[in-house]
């Protein structure tokens, strides 16, 4: 199952992690797991090849995880909030069409 956890402080989003495989289909062919990536790599690149946020980021291949954490002040917050808030709808939304295979929280 993949696990997307998005880290709340003070009422904004600060980053999020997301980990594990879905289990959906083989690896290569898994639409559940290329969905997943296409999100977190297009709010990535949002942040911080657009809007020039620089978001630190960690990828773990070993463990399948990618961390991004983004950093105490930059320009735009409610841009920068938007492009989380859209994430995390689109990764519900792709949960509720497949339970077994995703878990989205806020922590």
């Amino acid at each position: 199952m993949i696990t997307v956890e998005f880290f709340s402080q003070d009422g904004r989003r600060t980053g999020f992690r997301v980990s594990g495989h879905s289990g959906y289909a083989e690896a290569g062919a898994d639409i559940v797991c290329a969905a997943v990536t296409a999100v977190v790599r297009f709010a990535e690149a949002t942040l911080n090849d657009i809007l020039g946020v620089g978001a630190k980021t960690r990828v773990d291949d070993e463990n399948a995880e990618i961390t991004l954490t983004l950093p105490a002040k930059y320009e735009d917050e409610d841009t920068v909030q938007t492009v989380l808030d859209g994430m995390m709808l689109t990764l519900a939304s792709l949960r509720d069409e497949n339970p077994d295979y995703i878990e989205v929280m806020e922590v």
